[in-house]
């Protein structure tokens, strides 16, 4: 399958990018050779291939959520370098003063 200049000069430009008059014929070829592969894997017999979503067989690491006995408001904010009313106080990042 072949892909046109145009199409090259197409796609950059919903992506937002713009090349020189060589780099459009350069890519024009690269995305033509990609072209190429992806339908000569479109030949191969996949029937008897278990669809995966991932090509790792893979565990989840994460635990499972339980609940817990949380940290008393004093105690999560002993070490704030900062706190009033209960509250973790830092410093103003948006806006003016």
């Amino acid at each position: 399958m072949a892909i046109s200049r145009e199409e090259v000069l197409y796609i950059a430009k919903l992506a937002r990018l713009e090349f020189d008059r060589e780099k459009v014929e350069e890519f024009t070829h690269q995305l033509g050779k990609i072209l190429e592969y992806i339908n000569k894997l479109s030949e191969l017999d996949i029937s008897d291939v278990e669809p995966t979503y991932h090509v790792l067989d893979m565990v989840s690491v994460m635990r499972e959520d339980v609940v817990g006995q949380s940290l008393p408001q004093e105690e999560a904010l002993s070490n704030a370098p900062d706190s009033k009313d209960g509250f973790f106080r830092v410093p103003k990042i948006i806006g003016g003063e």
